[in-house]
């Protein structure tokens, strides 16, 4: 990959939308992991306006030092960005407390983690309406069109995607061609909504440049019948996430009306 000339276009394309969209520039929730820190840099790169969010819900130190630490050098480096700390906490657990209680609390473990993301993507339009910005997503090809690892209406709920037509190890190549710090590429990748150490790894069952690997696989019509151990057993994985998220990545299905019914 021509690294240098993906940044640029990316940037050129970032810049191009927003004046064509009448908005000042962007508004993105910064976690401490390599997306939103490649992400919001690219965005900065404009020269237009970038509000960079912070959203605890009860977050981990780490994460929080992190986004912090991007932040501050984001600040440094570009006089067009500004942050906000919003904490979100509070509000996800008076939220969590007006829902009625259940008998297992592990049984909505999932649905909470997706409340989260759906918090944050509040609270990003809320400063994108107030300011004139365009909510930048951090999603990246693998997350967004291979196994659909997101949360619909939450971080899948953005304005423009920059960075969704690059594999996770390209993030990777553009983080390092950017200056983005040594402790967020060595992070271990992680969606943070769990309130604990799990990474994307623990959730997923694969390593990012397994599941590009069985992304290339399964796009060129290969079947599980064609390998054996890890690589049947990631190419599984792959093929059961791909086709349960199809909802998340295909458009919303419409209820065509036949013209002689009305």
């Amino acid at each position: 990959m021509n690294t240098q000339k993906v940044i640029t276009h990316i940037v050129n394309w970032l810049s191009d939308y927003a004046k064509r969209a009448g908005a000042q520039g962007f508004v993105i929730g910064v976690s401490g992991g390599i997306d939103s820190a490649v992400t919001s840099t690219l965005c900065a790169k404009t020269g237009l306006k970038v509000l960079c969010l912070e959203m605890p819900i009860h977050q981990a130190d780490n994460q929080v030092s992190r986004a912090r630490n991007h932040i501050n050098w984001l600040k440094e480096s570009y006089p067009n960005v500004s942050d906000q700390w919003v904490n979100l906490t509070p509000v996800f657990d008076s939220l969590v407390a007006s829902f009625p209680a259940v008998e297992q609390e592990e049984d909505r473990f999932m649905s909470l983690a997706n409340t989260r993301a759906r918090l944050r993507m509040t609270s990003l339009y809320y400063f994108a309406a107030l300011e004139g910005l365009l909510v930048a997503g951090t999603g990246n090809k693998v997350e967004d069109f291979g196994v659909g690892f997101y949360t619909k209406y939450g971080d899948g709920g953005v304005d423009l995607s920059p960075i969704a037509d690059l594999l996770k190890t390209e993030v990777y190549e553009v983080a390092a061609a950017l200056g983005v710090s040594n402790e967020i590429q060595k992070a271990p990748p992680t969606d943070g909504l769990w309130g604990d150490d799990r990474n994307d790894e623990d959730q997923i069952g694969a390593s990012y440049p397994e599941l590009e690997w069985a992304m290339e696989v399964y796009d060129s019509g290969k079947t599980v019948d064609d390998f054996s151990g890890r690589q049947a057993e990631v190419f599984e994985i792959y093929k059961k996430l791909h086709l349960a998220n199809q909802h998340k990545m295909n458009p919303i299905p419409v209820c065509e009306i036949p013209k002689e019914l009305k």
